[in-house]
């Protein structure tokens, strides 16, 4: 028999800002944590060559020490997993729950993280130690510092979580599988908390290159980056890099309410589905993601009619927002029309790996809070992206039931549900 979930604390990390608090108000201000990073803009490479791309999303004033047990910690992890600390801390903290969990508890508590890319920027420098300096230089913790597992493995020690402990690591889908595994294990009696989401900081160099020669990303913003991410908007080109992180704890209902626990919303639906297609390209018509709504929305028992708002994967690559829209309209029919859509992809950038983690909270603060973030930059509607996707403004309107996309490389679809507690 499946059991109830409810999310109990929730934390997030994004370029609007280190705290969750922070990075709500600038989500429903409409402000964009876009911004020009200096050493891309003027760093040259083989013959006097530059990046195309100059600006990202990068987490501002973040002092890892804050957020650490101990500041030794801070050498021993990359960025990804200092912002997974400080996102998971978040989460953990409104919940309620103990500092560190017995062992008793923490046999049935977890912690699944998604990561996409996980330490490129450790990879990157022990390389280069490697090369200059020799193989003595490359640090003992290189490998503890790199691995996507080590995200979701801190954490376990951090809150003896002594239950499933793994990192899916499935491209842009990877946070929002994170919550969704993690949702499983509860509902089918594996484990009764259950903290997850997902991180990544991979603003690097090499990584604004690669993407670039796929021609996935903004080239046309880099002194204007503010306004570089306009999902689904008639003139966007590309997606713009950022970085963060977001947490949820997920707990079995009875017990969170014995506990007295505060429930902010309650999960109630997950689908997963591949494309089966392309490499990179979304499926024609969404159809995959289709299968993964369709998926979510039975898990949930609920009619399409019930959902209110879709907090879109909307990354503002041109077949990415008009393939999401055209699943929207397959499955909700009718009801698209009536759906509010956005994509807070327009203030925080694409956080990758991370994107899921901080959409679910951004989801579940919509239910609590009452707010509908809006999609920014929306100046010229696209013919072929005809929803009502929030521009510009958000909205207070109280909705019951909310949907999450993420869509990644590979083909891979991973989809929401939360309901109002």
């Amino acid at each position: 028999m499946s059991r109830r979930v409810v999310v109990t604390g929730y934390g997030m990390t994004t370029p609007l800002g280190v705290t969750t608090d922070q990075s709500w108000s600038g989500l429903v201000n409409g402000k964009s944590g876009i911004r020009i990073v200096e050493e891309w803009k003027t760093q040259e490479y083989v013959n006097g060559a530059k990046l195309p791309v100059s600006i990202a999303g990068i987490v501002p004033d973040f002092d890892p020490e804050q957020w650490v047990e101990q500041k030794k910690d801070v050498k021993r992890m990359e960025r990804f997993i200092l912002l997974a600390q400080a996102a998971a801390k978040q989460a953990w903290d409104m919940s309620g729950l103990p500092a560190k969990l017995s062992d008793e508890d923490g046999d049935m508590a977890g912690c699944i993280v998604g990561v996409g890319l996980g330490g490129l920027g450790g990879i990157i420098e022990s390389y280069n130690s490697l090369m200059q300096k020799g193989p003595r230089r490359v640090s003992a913790f290189f490998i503890p510092a790199i691995v996507s597992n080590l995200a979701p493995g801190n954490l376990s020690i951090r809150y003896n979580l002594r239950g499933a402990n793994w990192a899916p690591a499935s491209a842009c889908t990877s946070g929002a599988h994170g919550i969704g595994e993690a949702f499983m294990h509860i509902r089918d009696g594996r484990a009764d908390v259950m903290l997850c989401g997902g991180a990544e900081a991979c603003c690097e160099p090499l990584a604004v290159a690669g993407f670039a020669s796929m021609h996935a990303l903004c080239t046309s913003h880099n002194d204007d980056p503010t306004t570089a991410s306009r999902p689904f908007e008639k003139t966007r080109d590309g997606f713009v890099m950022g970085e963060g992180a977001g947490f949820l704890v997920l707990e079995e209902y009875e017990k969170a309410k014995a506990r007295g626990a505060t429930i902010y919303a309650e999960m109630v639906g997950y689908g997963s589905s591949a494309d089966a297609s392309h490499i990179t390209a979304p499926a024609e018509n969404g159809e995959g993601a289709q299968r993964a709504f369709k998926q979510a929305l039975r898990m949930a028992k609920l009619d399409p009619t019930a959902v209110g708002y879709i907090n879109a994967h909307g990354t503002s690559t041109p077949f990415n927002d008009k393939s999401e829209s055209d699943a929207i309209k397959g499955v909700y029919g009718a009801h698209a029309k009536k759906l509010m859509v956005s994509s807070t992809k327009s203030m925080t950038g694409h956080l990758l790996g991370g994107a899921g983690g901080v959409e679910g909270v951004i989801s579940v603060m919509t239910l609590h809070k009452g707010i509908i973030p809006p999609t920014i930059n929306y100046n010229e509607p696209d013919p072929e992206c005809d929803l009502d996707y929030v521009p510009n403004t958000a909205r207070e309107v109280r909705v019951d039931v909310v949907q999450s996309n993420s869509f990644g490389f590979g083909g891979t679809n991973g989809v929401l549900l939360f309901k109002r507690a």
